[in-house]
């Protein structure tokens, strides 16, 4: 089943949202949780994993529709010093997909690995994730195929002095966009608070 999918806020998640990015993970169903991990793994590991890939130097960047975290994208620079390669990893809710959520995270790791002189971006997916492919065809990535797994790699152009302004203004545009839909959130439960009293009533049954 798909939703409407209302324009979202994307932006650099933050250390102290570890537990955001978690959620969403949890949420993930059977098969997108399998396409994110290349196989089947628990609740468990998901928790173990989530709690420390902000201490990687990993750059998650996250799509949020209507203040809940429901896609994301991973870049794991290889290397400690000036790394020239990384390697991406991206996950949708299932409910989510085929609305365009994983061009836009993917466009944001290629900014975001140019600006770090990162060249080299690989992605390894399911062979029968399509969805993924496709989207790293989009961007003019090498597909190698294997038994039963894919490498996307792409190249990411050099920095310039645009590509630093663009990630700059797309990270205050998250950031200003996060704080609205924060005094958007607080406003609404203060709302509800303080005038209780317009909630939807709950229909009367008839009697028998």
């Amino acid at each position: 089943m798909t939703v409407e999918v209302t324009p979202g806020i994307i932006r650099k998640l933050w250390t102290g949202e570890a537990g955001i990015f978690r959620d969403h993970l949890l949420r993930l169903d059977t098969e997108s949780r399998r396409s994110r991990f290349g196989s089947a793994v628990s609740a468990e590991f998901v928790e173990r994993y989530a709690s420390r890939v902000f201490r990687t130097g990993a750059i998650v960047h996250g799509c949020f529709v209507d203040g809940e975290l429901r896609a994301a994208a991973e870049l794991y620079p290889m290397g400690d010093v000036l790394p020239g390669e990384a390697e991406a990893a991206f996950s949708v809710e299932q409910e989510f997909q085929n609305h365009g959520l994983g061009s836009q995270l993917l466009e944001r790791v290629i900014l975001s690995a140019r600006n770090r002189g990162i060249r080299t971006l690989c992605m390894n997916c399911l062979a029968h994730n399509r969805r993924m492919q496709q989207i790293a065809r989009k961007f003019d990535a090498e597909l190698s195929f294997d038994t039963d797994e894919v490498v996307a790699e792409l190249t990411a152009p050099f920095p310039t002095a645009l590509s630093l302004a663009q990630e700059a203004a797309a990270d205050a545009q998250g950031m200003a966009g996060a704080v609205l839909q924060a005094q958007r959130m607080a406003t609404g439960r203060l709302f509800d608070w303080l005038m209780p009293d317009l909630a939807p009533a709950e229909p009367e049954l008839e009697a028998h």
